[in-house]
């Protein structure tokens, strides 16, 4: 295995991790600001008012994005198994 092989499975590797994630932190990320701001106008100071939708979209949205997530893995694992033989060399 080269350095430049090797440097271009972690590139891939760091990109799907970012693909994965992003949506999903994104979206919760938006969420607490949303609440945050709902918090701020209506002077409410409840701390768990902004963990439980935080938990609620993330949930979801991992939920509906569970389809998608495990088609993007599948392709990268047989990408990763089809050129198991050239990390061997």
């Amino acid at each position: 295995m080269t350095e430049y092989t090797l440097y271009e499975l972690f590139k891939e590797t760091f990109f799907l991790s970012l693909l994965l994630t992003s949506p999903v932190l994104i979206l919760g990320m938006v969420i607490g600001v949303i609440v945050s701001i709902f918090q701020t106008a209506t002077s409410i100071q409840e701390q768990s008012l902004t963990f439980i939708p935080k938990l609620l979209i993330t949930g979801l949205a991992m939920i509906w994005l569970a389809p998608w997530m495990l088609t993007q893995l599948m392709q990268f694992a047989i990408k990763l198994l089809g050129q198991l033989q050239t990390f061997a060399r």
